[in-house]
Order: structure tokens, then C-alpha cells, then sequence
């Protein structure tokens, strides 16, 4: 996920109108007026100005609808739940994977999930729209997942009596999320084999941001996600690395969705003069510049970055432009491809949100990413039979044992 916030929206208030529309003739204006600045009051009287009274038109159907079940269906409707799924369904016909409706429930998680502490299971998901796939990117240390056996790699099939694919994998999420100490059934696909575990829910402590000592003089981050406090935490382990003789770092953006623009702005001015870091594109063709800032103290010490078919969105912003730079020697396959920056933001005033895809991305140098990826300097493939779920910093890891070698050649080793 790659996510970008910015405040100044101003939300409009459909709602009322709405409501006015088909509940009685008698409440909708007798003069439209094209020169009218919002609603105007007048007893039971509403003025709104024709463009307004032509868009209420075209809800015209949905409020139809509402009304048929509110006295037809056959059992009292939750009507909020009604809204909650016409706003789900407003976004679905986008055709957009990554624009979408939270509900109340689902816009708190969301945040929970990005301070790095809520209730569950402990793994990280990729879903992939293509294949339709949920997979297993990463089992949290010390998490009930691990406890049970879950692996990285693993395909997530079904939770309870849900059959998970990538459209309703928010909905898988939702089920294994809950009650501390309260057990969920899930069931995973490993290889050709069906695996069902019975995991118990506890809080899931997220580490964004893990590091170790290769040998003596290279050091090894691996960052999970741009997420909470990823940067600072990202700053801190580099200097203890350094601070233990680490001449070169190997930084492991492997399974690494993205998450905040922000966040890989502020990895980047770690190692980066001032310039550009991306290009937004937006529907009008109008260009916004992601911007590296700089202090003059840009830190001086050889790159390897590994990224994955995992890797997207923000880890290809950050590890695009270490490349465009000639910053970073780039190790793996090529990466995910999510090229496209979305806003998330508060809807109505319930507590609801939405994520909305704004615009298209490019490199430094204006290289295309999206349903492209990033390519790497040095290929280095998972080894099909391998099913491990290496430690931290493990150089039986093959992929990480080429990315290894790449700095010792940076060190002349």
C-alpha cells in the first residue's frame, strides 16, 4: 500500500438532498436557480441551484430502492449497513483495486494497524488481483501465527467459513482480527497441500524496521513497511550498525508493500542530496514533485537494496530512486509494479474513510513503474524448492546471500 494524506477536502452534503429527493415532491424547490450558492431554507422549502438538482437526480434510483425494502423487505433492514454497501459499491465501479470504502470498524483498524499494535494473528498478507492469490509475506516474531506454524509463502485459502481471495481479503482481515485469547480457523495452501490451523488471537506487537551485523563489517536492515515510526526507528538501527563497524548495508525491502509516501521520503534524505524522489501525473496532466531535502550530513556508505515480486508501491519509490541516483546496487526480481498514489481520508462524520488512487508515479528520472516494477542490477531468484523461513540476517537465504556478496564487492572484498 502506498498511501498519501492531504487535508483541504470539503465534503459536500448529498445526504440531505437525497433524502429530500423521493420522499415528497412537495419538499423539492418550485424555482431552480442556477446562480444559487449551496442550499438555501425557507420553511419546508429547500432552493439549490440546478447543477445541484440535476446531480440528486442520479440518486434518484438508489433512493428508490432504499424506500422499496424500507416497507417490502422481510425483515426490518439495517439501514446503515444499506449505505455502508452503496458507498462500498460507489468506489467498486471504479474498477480500481486500490480505491475503496472503510466502514466505521474498518477505517479504526486501519490507523490501529498503522500505529503497530492491535488484535490478531500476526501475519502480513499480499493479495495479488491478477491471480487472485492472498499470500504469506511475513509471520510476526513471538506471534500466534508463528507459534502454529505458519510460514512465509503460504496462501492464505480460508478463515472461518470464508473462502479468501484478493477481493475480500479486508473482510479475512476483519474475522482475524477480534477478542484477545479467542480462537479463529484458518486454512492455508502449501504447495499442493491444505493446511488448517486453529490459531488464538492475541495483541501482535509490529516491529517495522529489523537489523543485525552480516560479519563484521556489513550491516543488514530489513524494513517490513512504511509505517509508524519506520524512519526514525530506521535512523536509529543504521547508527548502531555503523556504531559496530558496519562499512556497507545491505537494506531488505523484500515483501515490503509500501505504505506512506512520507516515510520513504524521509529513509531517502538519509542517503540522498537534494532533488527530485518522484513524479506525480495527474488525470489533467498537471505534475507534483516528491522532493529530497537535505542537511549537507547525507550519509556516505556503500547500498544494496533487495526488493522482491512483493516489494510495491513506497519500496519502489525508495529503491527507484537509490537506483535512478547510482545510489544503490539493486538485487532480486523485479518488483511488484504499484505505481498509482492514493489519499486516504475521514468521509461524513462517523468515523468512515475512503482511499481514492489520485494520481500516476515515475522514478527520479521519469521511468514508468506502474504494472512495470523496478528492475534490478543483479538477479537473484527464490529457489523454487525453497520453503524455509530464514532468521534475521541467515546467509543460507539465497537471495540475501547474493545481496551479501554485492557489498563485498562495494568494499573490495
Amino acid at each position: 500500500m502506498f498511501n498519501h494524506s492531504r487535508k483541504g477536502f470539503r465534503l459536500t452534503a448529498l445526504l440531505l438532498m437525497i433524502s429530500l429527493l423521493l420522499t415528497g415532491c412537495a419538499l423539492l424547490p418550485t424555482a431552480i436557480s442556477g446562480t444559487v450558492d449551496g442550499p438555501v431554507y425557507s420553511g419546508n422549502t429547500v432552493t439549490i441551484s440546478t447543477e445541484e438538482y440535476e446531480q440528486l437526480l442520479k440518486y434518484a434510483e438508489l433512493e428508490e430502492m432504499r424506500q422499496i425494502v424500507s416497507e417490502y423487505y422481510y425483515q426490518e433492514p439495517d439501514e446503515q449497513a444499506m449505505l455502508d454497501g452503496a458507498a462500498m459499491g460507489l468506489l467498486y465501479g471504479l474498477d480500481d483495486p486500490y480505491t475503496f470504502y472503510y466502514d466505521v470498524d474498518a477505517f479504526t483498524k486501519m490507523w490501529e494497524e498503522d500505529e503497530g499494535e492491535y488484535a490478531g494473528i500476526g501475519i502480513q498478507i499480499q493479495a495479488d488481483y491478477a491471480t487472485g492469490l492472498c499470500t504469506i509475506t511475513r509471520v510476526f516474531l513471538d506471534s500466534p501465527a508463528m507459534e502454529v506454524g505458519i510460514r512465509r509463502g503460504d496462501i492464505l485459502t480460508r478463515v472461518e467459513d470464508l473462502d479468501v481471495n484478493a477481493t475480500n481479503l479486508q473482510d479475512a482481515v476483519d474475522i482475524m482480527r477480534g477478542e484477545v485469547g479467542k480462537a479463529v480457523n484458518v486454512q492455508m495452501m502449501r504447495g499442493s497441500e491444505l493446511l488448517d490451523f486453529t490459531v488464538t488471537r492475541a495483541v501482535v506487537h509490529t516491529n517495522w524496521v529489523n537489523s543485525c551485523m552480516l560479519d563484521d563489517q556489513i550491516g543488514y536492515i530489513s524494513l517490513y513497511e512504511f509505517s509508524g515510526d519506520c524512519a526514525p526507528t530506521f535512523s536509529i538501527q543504521m547508527d548502531n550498525l555503523i556504531h559496530q563497524g558496519a562499512k556497507a548495508l545491505v537494506i531488505d525491502l523484500r515483501d515490503n508493500p509500501g505504505g506512506w509516501v512520507d516515510d520513504a521520503q524521509k529513509i531517502a534524505d538519509f542517503f540522498l542530496p537534494e532533488g527530485t524522489l518522484a513524479t506525480l501525473e495527474y488525470r489533467d496532466g498537471t505534475t507534483e514533485y516528491y522532493s529530497l531535502t537535505t542537511d549537507g550530513k547525507e550519509i556516505d556508505i556503500p547500498l544494496v537494496v533487495l526488493i522482491n515480486e512483493f516489494s510495491a508501491s513506497a519500496s519502489e519509490i525508495l529503491s527507484g530512486a537509490l537506483q535512478d541516483y547510482d545510489r544503490a546496487t539493486i538485487v532480486g526480481v523485479q518488483s511488484y509494479g504499484k505505481g498509482v498514489v492514493q489519499y486516504v481520508l475521514p468521509v461524513g462524520s462517523r468515523g468512515a474513510g475512503m482511499q481514492l488512487t489520485i494520481a500516476q508515479y515515475f522514478t527520479a528520472k521519469g521511468n514508468e513503474v506502474h504494472k512495470v516494477g523496478i528492475a534490478p542490477d543483479v538477479i537473484a531468484e527464490w529457489p523454487e524448492d525453497d520453503q524455509n523461513m530464514y532468521q534475521l540476517g541467515d546467509l543460507n537465504d539465497a537471495q540475501l546471500r547474493i545481496a551479501y556478496e554485492e557489498a563485498l564487492k562495494l568494499l573490495g572484498r
